[in-house]
């Protein structure tokens, strides 16, 4: 009877051991965008497994792509700037943001190095080429609405420039620059740094720059952001549940770890890489959420911000935020 009741044990054991985990694919720009950096980590810290789920990361070269891959259905979850997600529903998509992920928008306009006795200020960006994160048809990326207000901003038209896809990972923009395909990018972090630092581009605006966050209406508006539809709420509020949570697992392990920490656990060996993004992680240390709640006032400044952008689309317009927000899960404070 001993052996017998040891025998359904170990059996027992070995049939929960092989239980097939819940695959869940969630889309993100990048890889290794600092603006991204904590859905890298989920598997890399095992918060995914800890919630029996195995979490698909479907990088992309833009938050606009990442939310197409949501509405298309080739992924159940997004992470895109939430003023990208506002472009999505402004133009009939189907997206809920569900929690934040950064909790300041890290963006750079970058010139080529080689520009830098005749581009002094934005406006001497008329005649230029300039890269942004990749749109699509239904959905402007934030950094195509930061780097078109900014030009606005200093009496630059758009018609005045051309502006092309730069992606959003290091390959993709770095090549833009070295190679002179654009005269400037509105880009991210590290890869802003990085550029810097090997002498092939000049920061002429950065959201981290007071003298830069003076000019934009709602310059502290919610960038990366999780992201579903309202079909996945409706239907599977328990993948919906446990995503928020793999989420909010990453966050606070950011917050009491330290960078080194952060670049050890995503295995960055690379010593160029891992320098950029030790500096950028140094540099801006509130990059992040730190317990994944909503803030009422940054989701304010967000659609400040997101209505500027979009003067004269009446649609956009009449967006109202709190409309594309579900709480329930991540939560909110003032």
């Amino acid at each position: 009877a001993t052996m017998l009741l040891g025998l359904c044990l170990v059996l027992g054991v070995g049939n929960a051991a092989a239980e097939p985990l819940t695959r869940i694919v969630v889309s993100a720009p990048g890889p290794r965008n600092i603006s991204y950096l904590p859905v890298d980590l989920i598997p890399a810290i095992g918060a995914d497994r800890e919630e029996g789920i195995d979490l698909q990361i479907l990088h992309t070269g833009g938050g606009a792509v990442a939310l197409n891959n949501l509405v298309t259905r080739n992924a159940d979850f997004a992470i895109a700037g939430f003023p990208a997600a506002m472009s999505l529903s402004a133009n009939g998509g189907d997206v809920v943001g569900i929690a934040p992920v950064d909790d300041a928008p890290l963006f750079v306009l970058m010139v080529r190095s080689g520009l830098k006795n005749q581009v002094k200020r934005i406006a001497d960006l008329r005649g230029k080429v300039i890269g942004v994160n990749t749109s699509t048809k239904n959905s402007k990326t934030t950094s195509q609405q930061l780097a078109e207000l900014l030009l606005k901003s200093d009496g630059v038209d758009l018609d005045m420039v051309r502006i092309v896809p730069a992606g959003q990972s290091w390959i993709e923009q770095s090549s833009l620059m070295i190679s002179g395909t654009a005269d400037a990018v509105m880009g991210d972090e590290p890869f802003a740094s990085r550029l810097a630092a090997d002498g092939k581009v000049f920061f002429l605006a950065n959201l981290a720059d007071p003298a830069t966050t003076r000019k934009i209406p709602g310059a502290n508006f919610l960038h990366a952001t999780l992201e579903t539809r309202s079909d996945m709420i409706r239907d599977a509020p328990q993948k919906v549940e446990k995503m928020v949570r793999m989420m909010v697992k990453s966050l606070q392990w950011i917050a009491k770890h330290k960078p080194e920490e952060v670049v050890d656990k995503l295995k960055v060996t690379d010593p160029d890489e891992r320098t950029s993004l030790l500096l950028a992680l140094r540099n801006y240390p509130r990059a992040f959420s730190r317990d994944g709640k909503f803030s009422s006032s940054q989701l304010k400044e967000t659609e400040v911000f997101f209505h500027k952008t979009s003067e004269g689309n009446a649609k956009a317009q009449s967006l109202q935020i709190d409309s594309i927000i579900n709480d329930r899960w991540a939560g909110r404070i003032p």
